[in-house]
């Protein structure tokens, strides 16, 4: 029944639903303080997401709307956590979603953190879910976002998201790179009931900081 009862919370979210839901994969690991030996995230910092295919997409990172959320995923990217990952569910017209280690929608890194939007009380993340905007994903907990994000592909969906997702950054280069991707072939996942599985793999070659010296 608790099986069951999480299952529910976790389910990936659906376009055809009012309330829409983008899941990762929570545990009870607990929600992270702010941590000694912090990235400096003064200005904005730079990714770049390099596929296994050799395309790539770099995103601007806005640690003035969301810093703890910038600062999670900064470290780990650094700590390569990403690499070899895969983008494991794809909504054309919406966004594409990875980061989670067992690449089925449930897992996520080792720690979990504050949501940073306003529907959680925090009201300076006013960052609009528009083309190109990077976002955690969550399950129905609002501090449950852990490894993994999502890219938006389209505007159409983001007022439904906007407050309820800690967007953190913008794609600056690669749109050619998000579309390719937003266009793979995909198939129903059985488990969620969406038509959003990729039929192949679409590997995280490896998510960079980028040195903007």
């Amino acid at each position: 029944m608790l099986k069951s009862t999480f299952r529910k919370l976790s389910a990936v979210l659906s376009i055809c639903i009012s309330l829409l839901i983008i899941t990762s994969g929570c545990s009870d690991k607990g929600t992270s303080g702010s941590s000694e030996g912090a990235t400096d995230l003064s200005g904005h910092p730079q990714v770049e997401i390099e596929m296994e295919s050799g395309d790539k997409m770099v995103l601007e990172l806005y640690p003035e709307y969301a810093p703890e959320t910038v600062k999670n995923f900064t470290e780990l990217v650094n700590s390569k956590f990403y690499d070899g990952l895969t983008f494991h569910r794809i909504v054309k017209g919406f966004m594409i979603q990875g980061g989670d280690p067992e690449g089925t929608g449930m897992g996520g890194s080792d720690k979990n953190i504050k949501g940073e939007f306003s529907e959680n009380g925090f009201t300076q993340n006013t960052l609009k879910h528009t083309r190109g905007v990077i976002s955690m994903a969550r399950s129905n907990d609002p501090n449950s976002a852990s490894s993994q994000f999502f890219i938006m592909h389209e505007d159409t969906y983001g007022p439904q998201l906007d407050g309820k997702y800690a967007a953190f950054g913008k794609l600056i280069s690669g749109e050619e790179t998000l579309d390719k991707i937003a266009n793979t072939e995909v198939v129903l996942n059985k488990t969620t009931g969406e038509v959003s599985q990729p039929v192949k793999k679409v590997v995280i070659k490896s998510i960079r900081l980028l040195d903007k010296k």
